[in-house]
Order: C-alpha cells, then structure tokens, then sequence
C-alpha cells in the first residue's frame, strides 16, 4: 500500500514542490513548525531513517543542506533545522526548516490552520531561492506535482 508521501510525489494528492531529482522531492508540509518548512522524502518508499542506505542518506543530506541554505535566504534566519523522527508517516522523511532557536523546533508548534495562500507563498520563496543559487534544474517548473517526471 503506498504511503500518503508516495500519492503526493505520484502526483494522486496535490503537493508544493520546492525540489525533485531522481532520488528524492522536497514539497512543503501543510503544518509547517516555521514559515518554509518542507520535507524531503525520498522516491522510494523507505519506512524509516535507519533503514536507509549509506547513499540514499548522504544524498537526502545533501539536498537538505541545500534547501536549509535556501531557507536562511528567503526568510532571514540564523540557521536552518533538521528535524528526523518518522512517526506519522512511516516513510523516511526530513523536516527541513529555517529556525531562529531551539526552542520553537517542536512538532506542537505545528499550525494546522495556515491559508494555502500563505503555505504557496513561502513555498515559493524557497523555490525562487534555489533557483538563486543555481539550482533551477531542481526546482519543478510549476509548484504543483504536475512536472516532477
């Protein structure tokens, strides 16, 4: 049975993409902690982080350090936050988000009620932001799932 990541990334449940490569998409979650929270999941459906491969972790990391640098650019934060704990959904997932400290970076912080208007808008701002630093190739060209190929 597919996992509700594997509909939005098949394109069976709408998505804000920010990036999407052969291994991986990062889209927006719609209980964002902070302004610009995405998640990056991996294609394949891996239940959790510690059933990773060495490569699939490496490359997940990659891509979060990449939005993560996006992130601080688009909405001026000191740092950018990764968050792994996997509970909710079991397919591997890391919550990348820009962070001011430490003590908002809790999962309760989460706004369930946010406009889509206001999730598209910060969606967006970090997809202008990697397409800034040179990651267009990335970055579907329409924030939906409709492009990810």
């Amino acid at each position: 049975m597919s996992t509700v990541f594997t509909k939005i990334i098949d394109g069976e449940i709408p998505g804000r993409f920010v990036w999407a490569d052969e291994a991986c998409v990062a889209f927006a979650t719609i209980a964002p902690i902070t302004d610009g929270h995405v998640l990056v999941v991996p294609r394949d459906e891996v239940d959790q982080f510690t059933d990773a491969d060495d490569a699939l972790v490496a490359h997940l990391a990659v891509v979060a350090r990449t939005v993560g640098r996006a992130q601080q650019s688009a909405f001026d934060s000191p740092r950018a936050a990764v968050l792994v704990a996997g509970f909710e959904v079991p397919h591997l997932h890391l919550h990348v988000l820009p962070a001011w400290d430490e003590a908002s970076l809790r999962f309760d912080n989460a706004r369930h009620d946010e406009p889509a208007e206001k999730l598209d808008a910060a969606a967006e701002r970090v997809r202008q932001a990697l397409r800034d630093a040179g990651h267009e190739a990335n970055v579907p060209a329409r924030l939906s799932s409709a492009d990810l190929g």
